[in-house]
């Protein structure tokens, strides 16, 4: 009897040393994975004022949008290839990424044409990424299945805020030291320094492993006839079109209207990172906690509102050398856009007790892979949203603010899309409140 006590205490201190190696393993991996696609503003700002290239320099501007794009839109797929048929295969898989997303990384550093860093850095290398964070982000949400999984992204998509602010600066003191191609080739090396390493710490399942043994390995798909699932993923589209503008343009929106130095368009795009890392802590937290009566759908709802709010009333209205309402937007909109997918695990929640009530199967991982693709619809349609609106130009006469500069039609653009991605949730769950909403903006 002792001994089986023993044992299994064992089992369990074990079973929590290899939990902790998942998160940190899936905290590490945040660099390699989303470092690029959140600093790309950087990138963007070189690309511009120092044009070497062939083609339209304004397409450059697709490049940071499409890589976010590339990889939300792939995911389910790979989430649906590995959530079973192929789970035993994760670590592989994840180290086939890496080589693809290096390669991809070191070609561009040759590119002489827009089209070619478009293909390298936009596509290829967000496969790379994608086919990293797929297997490694469905073991992470099997080790934390049964308690604190919302909590578990939280900290991870934290990591990821980390990635956002840090690389920025990272990236722009190689471009400064060494030109954007070697810095393009030390980006290389930091890839496959780091996947290799926190691959490694993320085994699969043993619970996956075990379905690989069995004739169960269909992916349930009831799912798909709840209507739940419709309003969120609408609502993420409308968010993530508006979510990845800022992000890219932010840095040259400072440069060329406010009249900012590099290094203050550089320190804007980390500010808008910065209050991720306690946001995706403090959503993820909001989505498990018992102490605070809040549905999902209210949770969810209130990032994409109050992004909106700072779009219009912030980021509209800043004008020539007036840093500090840019400043606000930064951190306003930063912490709420950066904290929305830690919204994700109440989502999760609700769908599976859905699921439950009407004795349906589920697959969490499978459901958590299609909110990522769907986020990536949003992404490239407002990345291509993006340039085109850039042409655009103004949508007011009065040049003496945000909207009456080139990047007026961004603006706006970024705050209805927010504003959308509230309201779809609100006109689902009430209805009521989400009417006023909506005659109150217009």
């Amino acid at each position: 009897m002792e001994e089986e006590a023993a044992e299994a205490e064992s089992q369990q201190l074990e079973s929590k040393r290899t939990k902790l190696c998942v998160l940190l393993g899936s905290a590490i991996l945040q660099l390699p994975i989303w470092g690029f696609a959140m600093s790309y503003g950087v990138f963007q700002e070189y690309y511009v004022n120092n044009w070497t290239l062939k083609g339209d320099r304004g397409s450059t501007g697709l490049i940071g949008t499409t890589a976010n794009g590339v990889m939300y839109l792939s995911m389910p797929f790979l989430f649906a290839l590995f959530t079973r048929r192929w789970a035993h295969r994760r670590q592989i898989a994840a180290l086939c990424g890496t080589v693809i997303a290096c390669a991809s990384f070191f070609a561009s550093s040759y590119s002489s044409t827009v089209g070619h860093l478009i293909t390298t850095q936009g596509i290829t290398s967000a496969l790379g990424c994608a086919l990293i964070y797929s297997p490694t982000t469905l073991s992470l949400g099997e080790w934390y299945s049964t308690s604190n999984r919302a909590l578990a992204y939280g900290v991870v998509l934290s990591c990821k805020n980390i990635v956002g602010t840090t690389c920025p600066f990272l990236i722009r003191g190689l471009i400064d030291a060494y030109g954007f191609r070697t810095a393009l080739r030390v980006w290389t090396a930091i890839v496959g320094g780091t996947s290799a390493l926190a691959i490694f710490l993320i085994p699969t399942h043993p619970s996956r492993l075990a379905i690989r043994q069995t004739r169960a390995r269909t992916i349930p798909w009831t799912f798909l006839r709840h209507k739940s699932i419709y309003f969120y993923s609408t609502a993420i589209i409308f968010q993530s079109s508006g979510y990845g503008i800022p992000q890219t343009y932010l840095s040259t929106y400072a440069k060329d209207i406010l009249l900012l130095s590099q290094t203050s368009g550089t320190l804007m795009l980390a500010l808008f990172n910065v209050p991720g890392i306690i946001a995706s802590l403090f959503f993820g937290w909001l989505s498990d906690t018992s102490r605070v009566t809040l549905s999902p759908q209210t949770v969810s709802s209130i990032p994409p509102l109050i992004c909106a709010l700072a779009t219009f009333l912030f980021w509209g209205l800043t004008s020539e050398g007036n840093i500090a309402l840019l400043i606000l937007f930064s951190l306003t909109f930063g912490f709420f856009s950066g904290g929305y997918s830690a919204t994700w695990g109440g989502m999760l929640k609700q769908l599976e007790r859905e699921s439950a009530e009407r004795n349906e199967a589920v697959d969490p991982g499978m459901l958590y892979g299609l909110l990522n693709g769907v986020r990536g619809v949003g992404y490239a349609s407002g990345g291509f949203a993006g340039v085109e609106l850039l042409r655009l130009g103004t949508v007011s006469v009065n040049r003496r603010f945000g909207y009456g500069t080139e990047y007026g039609g961004l603006i706006l653009f970024t705050g209805l899309s927010s504003l959308l991605g509230g309201w779809v949730i609100l006109s689902r769950w009430y209805p009521r409140r989400g009417l006023a909403l909506l005659q109150r903006m217009l």
